[in-house]
């Protein structure tokens, strides 16, 4: 229940304003940290930046390219701690670059670059890199494209197949850890004094039934995570009878990254490939992700809508052909295209700069000389490096408020998921709830939840329905669907097709599941034939605007004028 009284008669150290995984992260060390904190957000947990990310954990190996080794080194280091306190969601992932005789970056260069990887991970606990022959790599990746190859490097990074659950598992331990964690809660307007230029409270709207209330921010500190809105947030910082927001400066600049995901095709390689594009040197990736292809990203400028972005037709088939020339049995096209998403990475504003060449490194800003001394705003900021942001900012917060810093628990402690793959739990689940439950789906429910997975299994003891599959071809089964409701503060088939589970992305679209999802939600969340039509509705939007190529919206438009006319 959301009790917006009790928020409101609350006075809290640190209020944030933002629910991506930077602010997931904030949240978590600072209530763990002792600081009375909140956490807003508009949409849902993870539904910007998070959840449209090529899902690695990694050092950033192209930011050699740009000196910016502070930035590899934490990056790094954070991958690191990661493997250690999420095992369960965060993967080695091995990777292969191959080079060709006239790239961009060549056979030295590159074998520079891998050298400087390993000085700075020192510390790592995956293989160092190894260079290829042209013969070795040929013998190893047989349908890669060999005219012109010179070799390989070969390395490892991270996965983290499910982004969205590490930021839901840090949503949570926030929550466990005493914070109040609000999704769907705009924020309308940042209640400015003037005289002390501070902000004095904080003017919020539920998105689920329209209710407004006000945070007091009077002595607290306030922190803007809302990644490519920061400057949006920044306008809704007028003093009173004043036009003019915080600050007058455009402080983000984001590019668009797109990816689209395939089935396995001819000549798919087995592991992850790193490639730079013929077209335009870009580096992009070709990933074994869930059974399928994950390939991306692209990197533009955008200037458009924040809340809505699509990879657009061009991107697409920009993907397609540098696939194609890199792996020449693929002959991939358009109808081979299963899921395609795109999101904007919230860089600084640096104008005219070439979108590769931003810096991808953070910087927390203070608004002190804009009117806003308990102000903070977050720029930039990766997924691999989340926990690091929020050991930084919470430390700044501790100076803002004048008191001394505890120490910071999160290097060490694991998130509510972390499990061994081979803890002796899953052999006692799979014992308990087979034949109940699909094997397979044991192990996909510990590979998704982790150590939580018991607790969506122990919905089958009640409910033996719930131990069915949504679909018949995937191991997703209805009590998770259940459980994101009742235990993951899902209130959607947005929120549980997009990111609580990956069936938006393996389910035709999530089209497949939602007969079935909607059929247990009413039977066991309370749903109506009215809630059930809206949400199926809502989520079709949802997808057209945000997931499905235009090309393909635009044939089922053809398709309906010629049924009409015909």
């Amino acid at each position: 229940m959301r009790d917006f009284q009790t928020i409101q008669n609350t006075t809290y150290d640190l209020i944030i304003i933002g629910g991506g995984i930077n602010g997931a992260g904030i949240a978590r060390d600072g209530a763990l940290r002792g600081l009375k904190t909140l956490l807003i957000e508009k949409e849902d947990f993870a539904s910007g930046t998070t959840s449209w990310s090529t899902r690695l954990i990694h050092g950033g190996l192209r930011y050699l390219e740009y000196l910016e080794f502070h930035l590899v080194r934490e990056s790094l280091h954070e991958r690191e701690v990661l493997l250690r306190t999420a095992p369960h969601l965060v993967q080695p992932l091995q990777m292969t670059i191959p080079l060709y005789k006239g790239a961009a970056r060549g056979y030295w260069l590159i074998q520079a670059g891998m050298l400087l990887y390993d000085i700075l991970s020192f510390d790592k606990t995956v293989p160092s890199h190894r260079m290829l022959s042209a013969r070795k790599f040929q013998n190893l990746f047989r349908t890669v494209r060999s005219q012109d190859v010179v070799g390989a490097a070969q390395y490892y990074d991270g996965q983290v197949e499910y982004a969205e659950r590490l930021c839901l598992e840090n949503i949570l331990d926030a929550q466990a850890a005493g914070a109040t964690v609000l999704n769907y809660t705009a924020v309308t307007a940042l209640q400015r004094d003037e005289n002390t230029a501070t902000i004095q409270a904080i003017a919020c709207e539920d998105q689920l039934t329209g209710q407004t209330f006000t945070v007091q921010a009077k002595g607290s500190m306030v922190v803007n995570t809302s990644g490519p809105w920061v400057d949006e947030v920044c306008q809704l910082g007028r003093a009173a009878g004043e036009a003019k927001p915080i600050g007058t400066e455009q402080k983000m600049g984001g590019t668009k990254g797109s990816h689209i995901v395939v089935d396995p095709f001819p000549g798919a390689p087995q592991a992850a490939l790193y490639v730079e594009a013929a077209s335009d040197n870009r580096p992009y990736f070709i990933i074994p992700w869930l059974g399928k292809y994950l390939i991306g990203t692209t990197d533009l400028k955008y200037t458009g809508s924040l809340d809505h972005v699509k990879a657009d037709n061009d991107e697409i088939d920009y993907l397609l052909a540098e696939t194609n020339r890199v792996l020449p049995s693929a002959q991939l096209s358009r109808a081979d295209i299963r899921f395609t998403y795109s999101g904007v990475r919230p860089l600084p504003y640096v104008g005219d700069k070439k979108p590769g060449s931003i810096t991808r490194s953070h910087i927390l800003f203070d608004h002190s000389p804009e009117g806003a001394r308990n102000l903070i705003s977050l720029i930039g900021g990766k997924l691999t490096t989340y926990r690091q942001v929020g050991e930084e900012m919470v430390d700044l917060v501790y100076r803002k408020l004048n008191r001394p810093a505890p120490p910071c628990p999160t290097r060490k402690r694991t998130l509510p998921g972390a499990i061994a793959a081979d803890s002796h739990t899953i052999e006692t689940m799979i014992r308990r709830y087979t034949p109940t439950v699909d094997r397979t789906t044991i192990q996909h429910l510990f590979r998704m939840y982790g150590a939580k997975a018991p607790e969506v299994l122990a919905l089958v003891d009640d409910a033996p329905d719930l131990g069915d599959r949504l679909v018949p071809y995937l191991p997703d089964i209805k009590a998770q669907a259940v459980y994101a409701v009742r235990s993951e503060l899902a209130h959607n088939l947005k929120d549980i097709c997009r990111r609580r589970t990956t069936l938006a992305m393996l389910a035709n679209y999530g089209y497949d599941a939602l007969p079935t999802l909607v059929a247990t939600l009413k039977t066991h969340c309370g749903w109506d034939d009215a809630e059930g039509d809206r949400q199926v509705a809502d989520y079709k939007t949802f997808i057209e605007q945000n997931c499905l190529p235009d090309y393909r919206i635009e044939a089922q438009a053809q398709a309906s004028k010629t049924e009409v006319y015909s």
